[in-house]
């Protein structure tokens, strides 16, 4: 952070400067794991006293500083310990910006600053059925919520990945349906769309408080919501939405 400008001597803020402020607003968490969990998609586990006792919802994320300072980027959490420690899934979109050269570059050993954990598109607990619909971007927020749900007897949704390799180990996955793409966009994706339709859902007329979690490229979240809404009839504020990216622009919030 540069101090400049009138009245100021044009100076650069020290390392220990810079940490004392993020200090104030972030936690701090060690990288003590590192593998490959899916095709283009790495395990973080991050652990440290400042963690322990933290309280993370499922499906939440955290924002985690990528540059060290001004550069965030968005990851959900794919599970927590609250003795002290959380583990990230991150997917490598490809590309040379900040969060993807970040998410392939971190070791084991290195310090991660990031925010508490936040956002809204969470389990709702005691829902009689939940149905979780998303892609690769959305597999990590979905795969907390199936790993809260007790009974796979009210678990429902489709999971499209571009190739089997890219599927991660998700709780309930023997009901799901798992699409593959293949070389098609994950943008406004029919695909995904037309397996919604084909989806045993129960009745949301027959079936108060059933929850539908809808997350991944923006068009293609808007696009099943429709599904969900217009054509299954299920009540808009029973379909939880969460848009992680769009072409041309991701982290979406």
């Amino acid at each position: 952070m540069n101090s400049t400008g009138p009245g100021s001597s044009g100076t650069t803020r020290s390392p220990g400067v810079r940490e004392r402020i993020l200090g104030l607003f972030t936690l701090r968490g060690t990288v003590t794991e590192a593998e490959p969990v899916a095709d283009r998609m790495r395990r973080l586990r991050l652990a440290g006293p400042e963690l322990a006792g933290l309280t993370v919802l499922p499906g939440q994320q955290i924002r985690v500083h990528v540059d060290g300072l001004t550069t965030r980027r968005t990851y959900s959490v794919w599970s927590h310990d609250p003795e002290g420690s959380l583990d990230l899934c991150v997917y490598d979109h490809g590309g040379s910006g900040p969060g993807a050269a970040w998410g392939r570059s971190v070791r084991v050993g290195d310090d991660v600053r990031f925010g508490k954990p936040e956002g809204g598109f969470v389990l709702r607990p005691g829902a009689p059925h939940h149905v979780v619909i998303g892609e690769e971007t959305a597999s990590v927020a979905l795969g907390a919520v199936l790993a809260a749900v007790p009974d796979a007897s009210g678990v429902h949704g489709v999971v499209q990945t571009a190739t089997a390799a890219g599927r991660l180990p998700l709780a309930h996955a023997e009901r799901l349906h798992w699409q593959v793409r293949g070389d098609a966009s994950a943008a406004g994706s029919l695909e995904l769309a037309d397996a919604v339709r084909g989806l045993e859902l129960p009745d949301p007329a027959r079936t108060p408080g059933a929850v539908a979690y809808v997350a991944g490229e923006a068009r293609t979240v808007q696009m099943v919501r429709g599904v969900l809404v217009r054509e299954r009839g299920w009540d808009r504020r029973s379909v939880l939405t969460k848009p992680f990216w769009t072409p041309g622009r991701r982290g979406l919030e």
